[in-house]
């Protein structure tokens, strides 16, 4: 059966196409309020970072490590590959970002103009989330009967909405009408199922490569929370509220993980 054809192949296209068009919900989020402020931004932002750690480590992480250590080799042994391949993940990342001109935004509201240049750096800088997690979503479905997908997918797709909303307010604050930020937010999002393509062409690899494609997979996830979605809260005075944001999205997604399995 072509690979094209395959029903886990489709669902799991269709599923990173679900997910990303959430970063096209978060960029028309601009109609809904007319000012968002920081400290919204910063709520938002912190509640997606705690969804996407819990998402990563249950659903990709954790995972991973226990079929690792089943698969024959001794536990040392099984460790350091485990840990190889998630340092692998963040590395992978690490280099795209050095390589490819990005900037952070750190307006976060209709605030004052600042120009277009700056605005899609920006964006490019989110744009570099959507891969891996397309991948993440891709190598989800690739495992078969290993996890169940539907939990990453919906921890990703809830992390997208404040991505697509910081996008579209970056290009608003750069003088972009509110219908083209939204549009352009929800482009951006469609780069996640090309992403998917990637983990999703691992299908019928089987134990000997899923599980450490699952585990470099949860270390680009890290990376992007630890290294982009964090630090975008950084530096703003509102520390109890911001770790209580982290540990809600996190507990929140714990338990939905639980329901889903």
């Amino acid at each position: 059966m072509s690979l094209l054809l395959n029903p886990e192949f489709i669902n799991g296209f269709l599923a990173a196409v679900v997910a990303g068009v959430f970063t096209g919900v978060g960029g028309f989020l601009v109609f809904v309020k007319k000012r968002y402020t920081k400290s919204n931004i910063n709520l938002m932002l912190n509640i997606a970072a705690g969804v996407m750690l819990a998402a990563s480590f249950f659903a990709l992480l954790v995972p991973a490590m226990h079929e690792i250590l089943q698969l024959g080799s001794n536990p040392p042994t099984a460790a350091l590959k485990y840990c190889l391949a998630v340092f692998l993940g963040v590395a992978l990342i690490w280099v795209l970002n050095d390589f490819l001109p990005h900037e952070h935004n750190h307006m976060g509201h209709h605030g004052p103009k600042f120009s277009l240049r700056k605005a899609w750096l920006f964006i490019i800088a989110i744009s570099l989330h959507k891969l891996p997690e397309g991948l993440a979503v891709g190598v989800a479905y690739s495992a078969g009967e290993l996890i169940n997908p539907e939990s990453l997918v919906l921890g990703i797709a809830l992390h997208n909405i404040p991505e697509g909303l910081t996008m579209a307010i970056s290009l608003i604050g750069a003088g972009e009408s509110r219908l083209k930020a939204g549009l352009t937010a929800l482009a951006i999002g469609m780069l996640q199922p090309l992403g998917a393509v990637a983990g999703l062409s691992l299908i019928g690899f089987g134990p000997a490569v899923i599980p450490y494609a699952m585990a470099l997979a949860g270390g680009t996830l890290l990376f992007v929370v630890i290294n982009e979605i964090l630090p975008e809260t950084y530096g703003y005075k509102q520390t109890e509220k911001s770790a209580f944001a982290v540990f809600g999205g996190f507990i929140v997604m714990t338990y939905l993980f639980m329901v889903l399995e």
